[in-house]
């Protein structure tokens, strides 16, 4: 029927052609090879042999694998408030995690709902699950529909977060999914064009899954293997605990997401959209803290680990089963989704990314060209390693902002960094910290002292006031007889500790910089 009215529009002069859809599927803190997909084609190690992602699988064997495929951040909000906007995190002053700055000085030119609606009028845009964007809301970037302004918390609580989400829908997986299918036959039978953003709460901690899923895990040979730090036995869990361990648990909220993916990919073809429908499923950042082999690194940081991550997409005119080695990034998506969705008009300044379109059609001969040429990475993060990152071609550089130490690989030979090429190319090395500095120079860019300054006051004036305070109070019930408050003073005891260690860390490494900090020593 439907394919009959675009015919119909056609001959009246109502409409020359049908607009694509788009379903982009964000998942959060999904690694490389957390999933069954090979991201290198006949490279087993670039796939788990444990999670089994069957749905996600079938995306991959219709569509198109990008092998090297990057976040914009190697944490969440920097990389979502990135893709949104088509710009680098260090150019939108939302490098790290707190968005201050960026609030304060809001960048943005064009959201990629505003970007559609440039293209066509007609199109509807919906954003379902977390957000964590602090500078713009899901209406104010142009979604017709929302979930609002979410973050973390709404993964593992119900709206009044205190109560802990039910057993029958682990991280929201279903009602995400639900919302998701709901939307897409509203636009079907409203004969509109859309795109709608389904960002998955998983597979952030807390980890949760269905009893089930984690019986089969725990069934098969590696799972029965599962010591203690793996996995937490079911009778040791009580409502409100999580089930949060590396190994099983992880593995079976994997599962269960993929099996709600299978859902959306069904209801796509069960609502006619297929071959009119773009699917592009990715993750916001690396993998969390678990092993991410055969990379190095992991989430909150700049080494492979952090920031590359699984890119799939599936639609008209892109190749079954294919592969390609063209290096994408996340604020790519904006200009893609534009062209795709027939824009002609140039798009703002501002945006950096460039269309994937080509790339989708011919794989490995196809072109793309940005604004930005390079793939620049920026995470001055305050209290840990600070670091910034260039990608030209095959060769990255990874520059510690404090020490100023800079090494360089081959990521096309070298995925997990342990070949540091800088010694045998320094003028390479020279050249490509030229052009980062000159990038980071010329729009600002967030500098790791002004950041620590920053962490140290609020450590300092609001957290450690405040949770002395708290100490205080517990220790008065402690002293009139109340015991139960000991475990909570122990807690309290220990975040004070590493709050202190924080300030001691902060003011070490800013006398790298030469600053001196010294006037947040907290005295006992």
């Amino acid at each position: 029927m439907k394919t009959f009215l675009t015919l119909l529009l056609f001959i009246l002069g109502l409409g020359a052609t049908e607009k694509p859809n788009f379903v982009l599927i964000y998942v959060d803190d999904l690694g490389w090879t957390d999933s069954s997909v090979e991201m290198v084609r006949g490279n087993k190690s670039t796939r788990s042999d444990f999670y089994q992602t069957p749905f996600l699988a079938k995306l991959a064997q219709e569509g198109m694998v990008f092998s090297n495929a990057y976040a914009p951040a190697p944490v969440c909000t920097p990389s979502r408030n990135s893709m949104m906007h088509g710009m680098t995190p260090a150019k939108m002053l939302n490098s790290v995690l707190f968005a201050d700055e960026s609030i304060k000085n809001y960048r943005g030119e064009i959201t990629i709902p505003q970007a559609l609606k440039k293209a066509d009028k007609n199109y509807v845009s919906a954003h379902f699950g977390k957000w964590h964007i602090p500078c713009i809301t899901p209406e104010k970037a142009g979604f017709e529909v929302t979930d609002g302004p979410t973050g973390n918390g709404e993964g593992d609580y119900m709206d009044d977060m205190k109560t802990v989400l039910p057993e029958s829908d682990p991280k929201r997986m279903i009602e995400l999914t639900d919302k998701t299918i709901s939307f897409m036959s509203d636009q079907v039978k409203n004969n509109k064009p859309f795109f709608v953003q389904l960002s998955h709460y998983a597979v952030h901690i807390w980890h949760d899954s269905f009893k089930k899923t984690r019986e089969k895990y725990r069934n098969l040979p590696r799972g029965k293997k599962a010591i203690d730090s793996d996995y937490i036995p079911e009778s040791q869990i009580s409502e409100g605990a999580y089930k949060h361990n590396w190994l099983i648990n992880y593995a079976a909220m994997i599962d269960d997401m993929d099996v709600q993916f299978g859902r959306l990919l069904k209801s796509i073809d069960s609502l006619g959209i297929k071959d009119n429908t773009y699917i592009i499923f990715t993750s916001d950042n690396g993998g969390g803290l678990r092993g991410n082999e055969p990379l190095q690194g992991a989430k909150g940081d700049l080494t492979e680990g952090g920031i590359r991550v699984p890119f799939i997409v599936r639609g008209p005119n892109i190749p079954k089963g294919a592969y390609t080695k063209q290096s994408t990034v996340g604020w790519d998506l904006l200009p893609t989704l534009y062209d795709l969705a027939g824009g002609k008009a140039s798009l703002p300044e501002g945006v950096e990314g460039g269309s994937l379109r080509d790339i989708f059609a011919k794989g490995d001969s196809g072109k793309i060209k940005r604004k930005l040429g390079e793939i620049v990475f920026h995470f001055p993060w305050y209290n840990g390693e600070p670091e910034s990152a260039l990608i030209i071609g095959n060769m990255k550089i990874l520059k510690n902002l404090d020490t100023k130490k800079i090494k360089l690989f081959d990521i096309s030979k070298d995925h997990g960094e342990l070949n540091d090429l800088s010694s045998q190319m320094p003028e390479r090395v020279a050249a490509m910290d030229k052009r980062l500095t000159e990038y980071l120079n010329s729009v600002g860019a967030e500098d790791v002292v002004t950041l620590r300054k920053g962490y140290l006051e609020r450590i300092t004036q609001n957290w450690l006031p405040y949770e002395k305070q708290k100490l205080a109070a517990l220790k008065v019930k402690l002293t009139n007889g109340d015991s139960s408050v000991k475990k909570e003073i122990d807690r309290i005891t220990g975040y004070i500790k590493f709050l202190k260690d924080e300030v001691t860390h902060s003011i070490a490494r800013s006398k790298m910089h030469g600053v001196d900090f010294g006037k947040f020593i907290v005295e006992e």
